[in-house]
């Protein structure tokens, strides 16, 4: 007897990020307590302790992750979605691509955060402290020259290192761009107290102190919030920031830095690899689905429950992650339908009663017959 082992059509888009479907050839591997079954059967959830079980709760394998997020291929272990909240960040990098408008006048007067007319353009960046607070760094650029400029830096419109005092001094760098519009970085800006210049031509804010607002009657005082910079400071690349006759304005701005975040959702991809979405924004890595193959699917044995056992008649299993070798691709938020066509199959069932009956009518009659003939003898 040869089993039926067919791809079935796929139903995409079911609204659960743990149904699965496999398109192509294998099987997804399952842990019944250390034994090993396989299915094709993706409908998974998450049990109370996060683990990615069937029907059944057998646990779905794959690959667990390092601390960074990288997939450790080749030792299987049962996939578990940690529901536990990402932790803050404090922000250690900041990129920034902008343009700085070559057709403003130069500016002659003393910079003030407050007064417009002392600066060309500003822009702002959100960034974080080791608590999750979220800080803004304020950047004003005046034009001094045909081709420079100052950059003053504020955080939350204050002091970056003394937060508390007053009055408000911006730390100030001065850039300058060539012919081209390119931001020259050697020779290098002259470091600020709080604005390094580091080797490469980016930025470094150092001694930031975080620092919250304090409001009595009429009466407002800024002081450190508790938490903490990034150790090393917070690198700035501003390497792609362009003078032309372009609007002024950022082009892109990026930072690394989050607040705590809840897992919100999660994906899996073509390749398996389970992503975790968080409300702060961020997603990472957090395992990888594996699909197993046999030389001959037909000789595995049935173990109920749409799973399969390994024979000696299958041959030997091969693992890995899906799309790798012969594996196939594994779709989210989808299932496989019966390989089963029931019309066919009730089609050949209705043919085969009618050929039952036929022969059955046909013993009957050799039987009246026979019966005749012994009587007539």
């Amino acid at each position: 007897m040869t089993q039926q082992s067919s791809q079935g059509a796929l139903t995409t888009g079911t609204g659960r990020d743990l149904d699965l479907a496999i398109q192509g050839n294998g099987f997804f591997m399952l842990s019944n307590n250390g034994e090993k079954l396989y299915t094709r059967a993706g409908n998974f959830h998450a049990d109370a302790n996060g683990n990615v079980v069937d029907n059944s709760g057998h646990n779905l394998q794959g690959y667990d992750v390092d601390d960074n997020g990288n997939v450790k291929t080749g030792v299987l272990t049962n996939l578990r979605i940690d529901s536990s909240n990402m932790p803050p960040k404090a922000t250690s990098q900041i990129s920034i691509a902008s343009n700085l408008d070559s057709t403003k006048e130069v500016i002659s007067k003393t910079f003030d955060p407050s007064d417009t007319s002392t600066y060309s353009s500003t822009f702002s960046t959100t960034i974080y402290d080791s608590q999750g607070n979220s800080h803004t760094l304020d950047q004003y650029f005046t034009k001094t020259g045909s081709s420079t400029w100052s950059m003053y830096s504020l955080m939350d419109g204050r002091n970056i290192s003394n937060p508390g005092t007053e009055p408000v001094v911006a730390d100030k760098t001065d850039l300058s761009f060539d012919s081209a519009g390119n931001l020259i970085t050697s020779p290098a800006p002259t470091s600020t107290a709080n604005i390094e210049v580091n080797t490469d031509g980016t930025f470094n804010i150092a001694n930031w102190v975080p620092a919250q607002k304090t409001t009595t009657g009429s009466s407002v005082t800024w002081a450190s919030n508790g938490a903490a910079a990034n150790k090393t400071g917070i690198k700035l690349d501003m390497l792609s920031t362009t003078q032309t006759n372009a609007a002024a304005g950022a082009i892109s701005k990026s930072q690394d830095g989050n607040y705590t975040g809840q897992i919100s959702k999660m994906t899996v991809d073509e390749t398996g690899v389970m992503f975790a979405t968080y409300t702060n924004g961020q997603s990472r890595v957090i395992g990888q689905v594996s699909l197993t193959n046999f030389g001959n699917v037909d000789g595995l044995a049935p173990a109920g429950g749409n799973t399969w056992r390994e024979t000696y008649a299958s041959g030997t299993p091969v693992t890995g992650a899906p799309e790798s070798g012969t594996l196939g691709a594994i779709y989210g938020s989808a299932l496989e339908e019966s390989n089963v066509d029931l019309t066919s199959e009730l089609v050949n069932l209705i043919k085969a009663q009618s050929n039952y009956q036929a022969n059955a009518k046909t013993i009957s009659t050799e039987s009246t017959v026979m019966q005749t003939t012994i009587q007539m003898t």
